[in-house]
């Protein structure tokens, strides 16, 4: 029977106790939630907006028809995922409704 493994896991734990440094929990990188949300969002508007362009390029002739397709698509699963965010948060939201007290 190899002990070294057991001995390790009791070491794991003393260090697992100690915890992070507190230093390191109170550093935040990146954006917050609310730079991220809006950024997500300000990306899925002109990505449907671009849709809508190359959609108008296509019937006036200006763009090929497969530009026209790629835009089109893209703004559609675009707003597809949007749309399925949205009725996540409304079925938690419901669920949180429905929690007693």
């Amino acid at each position: 029977m190899d002990v070294t493994a057991v001995s390790s896991v009791g070491n794991l734990a003393t260090t697992v106790k100690a915890g992070p440094a507190p230093a390191a929990a109170t550093s935040a990188t990146g954006p917050s939630f609310t730079e991220l949300l809006s950024q997500l969002i300000s990306q899925g508007v002109n990505t449907i907006q671009n849709g809508e362009a190359a959609a108008i390029q296509g019937l006036t002739g200006a763009a090929p028809p497969f530009k026209v397709v790629e835009a089109v698509m893209e703004g559609q699963r675009t707003l597809q995922e949007g749309l399925s965010i949205r009725d996540k948060v409304v079925a938690a939201y419901q669920e949180i409704e429905r929690m007693s007290i």
